[in-house]
């Protein structure tokens, strides 16, 4: 492919991503994938080139933008190499000046009064910075720092003590210390989540969304004596948890749930387990870095159905906890409604239930919980709080 050539595959893609966003549709990864696979004869520099292309003009724009050609042409005013690639033949059609031109920026307008106070503007680039990729060490079976002599240009996570940290795009699905179950791919944040829940010796503990299972698979490494039950609506997420759990030599039970009958299928848990945790669905804010068209897809009435959802998960989950046990609630997210609104909303309708401090190194205070920021944390954004049950 020509320069120019690469150059309309992306806005060709970007039509698509910008498609899925509005309608909820599948990532703009697979997307990319999609569109080469019907295209063999693209070659492998052609497909690193038009994915670099793509994401550079998502992480660019801030708000949807109206067409891929748009969010191309802002990015060719931004370098001016790309400009005379419009015009060439397989490339763009000319520039015109009626051309519509996506405006640059970190955070849709709109989302701006809803961000933690605690992210300022200082923090808004490196919410869109590439991400490392980061391990979690299976603490039952091996050492963190075993791992760290198997992997190159591998340095320990600052804040958990189970995580080695690579460089972004480190292939390690073909590892054999993934392959057998010494490692899993998990970001910093998740795996100080799975932390805070301070599971030990043979408790109960109940993870509410466990979707693909990678905090309830952190919770068994760490305390593998543990009763440990995986709960989703999601079959299709919650049915790789098994292969996982196998791999891990971990022992897990999952459950699939039903909407809304989550109390009456968990009746044997009701009021029996030392900790639930609520890895509640979110704006996925924090989770910008990694998938930045996120930004395109959440609408003020898109988060106002997830916070109603989280509130709603929160009663379900205060209603499985034992008397004297505790509630771990998270969110990807660093928008203040689904955070430490969430919190102060649920202590308000419980008053009987109490804020416990998270012993965690890392975060900051935020209202009855803690934010871990990219800025800040170099993890993905999360809010953590834990609640404790009336004896």
């Amino acid at each position: 492919m020509t320069p120019a050539a690469r150059l309309q595959a992306a806005i060709e893609i970007l039509d698509e991503v910008i498609a899925s966003a509005r309608d909820d549709g599948p990532p703009a990864d697979a997307i990319v994938s999609r569109y080469f696979k019907q295209r063999r004869y693209a070659g492998s520099g052609d497909r690193r080139a038009v994915r670099d292309l793509v994401f550079r003009a998502i992480r660019r724009t801030a708000d949807r933008p109206d067409s891929g050609r748009a969010a191309i042409t802002g990015l060719a005013d931004d370098d001016t190499s790309l400009l005379d690639l419009f015009g060439q033949v397989r490339g763009p059609e000319p520039r015109t000046p009626d051309d519509l031109v996506a405006k640059a920026g970190d955070i849709p307008n709109w989302i701006k009064g809803e961000l933690s106070p605690l992210v300022t503007d200082a923090e808004w680039p490196s919410l869109l910075e590439r991400a490392p990729l980061d391990l979690r060490v299976n603490v039952a079976r091996t050492s963190r720092d075993e791992m760290l002599a198997r992997f190159d240009s591998a340095d320990a996570t600052p804040i958990s003590p189970w995580g080695i940290r690579l460089p972004a795009d480190s292939p390690v699905d073909k590892c054999p210390e993934f392959q057998d179950g010494l490692v899993e791919i998990q970001d910093e944040g998740s795996q100080l989540i799975a932390l805070a829940c301070a599971v030990a010796g043979e408790e109960r503990a109940l993870d509410l969304c466990a979707g693909a299972g990678g905090k309830a698979l952190a919770l068994a490494c760490a305390a593998p004596r543990a009763v440990i039950l995986a709960t989703d609506s999601n079959r299709a997420r919650l049915s790789k948890l098994p292969e996982r759990a196998a791999r891990a030599g971990a022992t897990i039970e999952t459950r699939l749930l039903n909407p809304p009958n989550e109390i009456a299928e968990l009746d044997d848990w009701r009021g029996k387990a030392d900790v639930v945790l609520v890895d509640a669905p979110c704006s996925g804010s924090g989770t910008w870095r990694r998938n930045p068209e996120g930004r395109w897809r959440l609408t003020p009435e898109r988060l106002d159905r997830v916070i109603a959802l989280q509130s709603r998960l929160l009663d379900i989950a205060a209603e499985m906890v034992r008397p004297g046990g505790r509630l771990v609630y998270a969110v990807c997210s660093i928008l203040s409604r689904e955070g430490a609104g969430q919190i102060e909303d649920f202590i308000s309708r419980r008053s009987s239930w109490n804020v416990q401090e998270i012993e965690i190194a890392g975060g900051r205070p935020d209202g009855g919980g803690r934010l871990l920021t990219p800025g800040h944390d170099g993890t993905d954004g999360f809010f953590v709080a834990r609640l404790g049950s009336p004896c």
